[in-house]
């Protein structure tokens, strides 16, 4: 057996034959690379749960299920050790971090591999479609693969090894993953941040927990969520938040605590150490969006006197943590500001030179009041990886970096879009963030469910005003609506991707035969599950309303077909319009299709359950 699916609920057989349970879970080493199983988890009778050791009872595995070594009576049970984990417990339908693709995934399934005939390992777990299938029955991951073969779209595994999951709901502080396991506190911060953002409410928290502070400090930095940047950090004590907004970037750790009430964020400003206090309270004292709200205090500025040896040094003495250096800034014996640097220019000088004899003494520089989106046009206008803030008297304050002029220009780029009305980030399709408009155009499918459920009503409760029959096919309505409207989005993408040679003709036959098999497929899918679900709703097969819950289903299906098999009219009609010169809005597409399969199902179910009521 490849699969963990497939071991689970198979016979537990001792040396007489005779069954004294099924498998319901198995447990492994983790600190391996490849970790194999280690226990036997199997419900007996009376659903008795009990575990055993694979290696001392198992005999060997089969089909039929998992042969022991021993009778019944001479079985020893044992407990979990501290460094295994349970398949289906832990991992199972668990979400964990794939480190090596830096994304956030959940466990269909896992990939074991047999190595003699009781020695079972685990190579990684299956996150794909074949995974979710093959848990809901592995016919229907035979079929769906053999039909995704045949569009040429193969269903190909999704493995992650072993050595790149990394567990989010047991502390991997309590086990060792593996001998060359790669955890979050190894991941870049920002990877960390996009990470717990895409995670489950309830894991964020005991994700963030497991970062050191000084992890965590980076990672927090990085959060696009300002109310998840401060849901983390209101689940810290008044210590750990202190400690960790001291090993923040000051401009960072400024505009935390500007989130924060006035109360809480004096007595976390009290428990810092003497500098980073000052540094941050003189942040705080500049207005919000401008240039000294984004500033850093850390940045290198020597007299001009000074020679390129002693501005090696400065740098060398540097703190790790010291925001990274672009410039060397030069002053007079003032403190004003009369040149830059960069570091190539002190690489490839002399260590006997002075800096004032190098520096560029045109120095762009901005005040502490100037908007911050001044500073990054500015910056991006002279090609700056960082720009000095200045007072009256050139005195240098802190300096403004590229990375927050980039920041500056994503905020203030998402802030002209809602103003346009688009929403911004993630939004690819161009969807509209007005509440009225993105109804309008992707939800309003409920209008018309409700409005067709509301004509299928009135017809079946005149027709048989006893039972409430009309609740069956408006249950399977918006299977209908939904397939139309994501049949649609199918014909669009393939209209734009489609790039036809002068000499072939347009692909419609092979397009009609793709959509067609789709078609048929989730047809096949939407009767099997009410059926599934008809046997278990239903005592009675033969009833008034299992009939009309089975002919809802059927027509369900069938329009769902009918819909996908008339794919190629659209893709012929975004052809036509195309070679028109005429635009044809995906909304137009989704509405024509969504109120025909409607219309469909509504005449073709009202007629089935009226014809049905008419024979009881």
């Amino acid at each position: 057996m490849n699969y963990f699916s497939e071991l689970l609920g198979i016979a537990v057989i001792d040396s007489t034959d005779e069954s004294i349970g099924v498998v319901n879970d198995l447990g492994i080493a983790t600190g391996e690379l490849f970790p194999h199983v280690t226990s036997l988890a199997f419900q007996g009778p009376g659903k008795t749960p009990f575990m055993i050791s694979w290696r001392k009872y198992v005999d060997h595995v089969s089909d039929e299920g998992v042969y022991l070594n021993c009778p019944a009576t001479d079985i020893r049970f044992s407990y979990l050790q501290p460094d295994e984990v349970l398949l289906a417990r832990d991992i199972l339908n668990k979400q964990i971090v794939d480190t090596q693709g830096l994304k956030v995934v959940r466990v269909n399934d896992i990939k074991m591999s047999s190595s003699g005939e009781n020695q079972l390992r685990l190579l990684g777990a299956e996150v794909g479609p074949r995974g979710l299938l093959r848990a809901l029955h592995p016919m229907l991951e035979r079929v769906v693969a053999r039909v995704a073969k045949a569009l040429r779209h193969p269903l190909n595994d999704e493995l992650i090894a072993w050595s790149y999951m990394d567990l989010l709901e047991r502390s991997t502080k309590q086990i060792k993953l593996s001998v060359s396991h790669k955890t979050l506190g190894e991941l870049h911060p920002a990877d960390v941040a996009d990470i717990i953002e895409k995670l489950d409410p309830r894991l964020r928290g005991q994700v963030f927990n497991q970062l050191d502070v000084a992890q965590a400090a980076e990672a927090i930095s990085e959060f696009d969520d300002d109310e998840l940047r401060s849901e983390m950090f209101e689940g810290l004590s008044d210590k750990e938040a202190s400690s960790l907004l001291a090993l923040m970037d000051p401009d960072d750790a400024a505009e935390l605590l500007d989130e924060l009430d006035y109360a809480k964020a004096e007595k976390l400003l009290r428990l810092m150490g003497v500098q980073e206090e000052k540094a941050i309270r003189t942040l705080l004292g500049y207005a919000e969006d401008t240039a000294g709200r984004i500033m850093t205090s850390e940045f290198v500025a020597l007299p001009a006197t000074d020679t390129v040896a002693d501005a090696i040094e400065a740098i060398r003495q540097l703190d790790d943590d010291f925001e990274s250096v672009y410039y060397v800034y030069t002053t007079d014996p003032g403190g004003g500001i009369t040149g830059v640097l960069t570091l190539k220019t002190l690489l490839i000088a002399e260590h006997t030179e002075r800096l004032r004899d190098l520096s560029y003494k045109d120095v762009v520089w901005v005040s502490p009041d100037v908007d911050q989106e001044e500073v990054a046009e500015e910056m991006a206008k002279y090609d700056l990886a960082a720009i000095p803030v200045c007072d009256e008297d050139r005195h240098i304050l802190g300096i403004v970096t590229v990375d927050d002029a980039m920041d500056v220009m994503i905020e203030e780029h998402a802030e002209d879009l809602q103003i346009a009305g688009v929403v911004a980030g993630d939004n690819t399709t161009g969807e509209t963030s007005h509440a009225i408009t993105w109804f309008a155009q992707r939800q309003y499918w409920l209008v018309v469910w409700a409005v067709a459920s509301a004509g299928i009503a009135s017809v079946l409760m005149a027709a048989y005003p006893s039972e409430l029959l009309f609740i069956y096919p408006m249950t399977f309505m918006p299977v209908c609506l939904l397939g139309a409207m994501r049949m649609v989005s199918f014909v669009k993408n393939y209209f734009l991707e489609y790039d036809q040679r002068d000499d072939e003709p347009r692909p419609y036959v092979s397009f009609f035969v793709q959509n067609t098999l789709m078609g048929l497929a989730l047809a096949g899918i939407i009767y099997l599950c009410g059926e599934l679900v008809a046997s278990a709703a239903f005592h009675q097969a033969t009833s008034l309303a299992a009939q009309a819950f089975r002919w809802s289903c059927l027509v369900a299906a069938g329009v769902t077909a009918l819909s996908f098999m008339s794919s190629v009219i659209y893709l012929r009609v975004l052809f036509w319009r195309d070679e028109h010169d005429k635009n044809t809005t995906g909304t137009a597409l989704s509405a024509t299709a969504t109120f025909s399969a409607t219309l469909a199902y509504s005449i073709l179910s009202s007629c089935a359950i009226v014809a049905l009521i008419s024979n009881m």
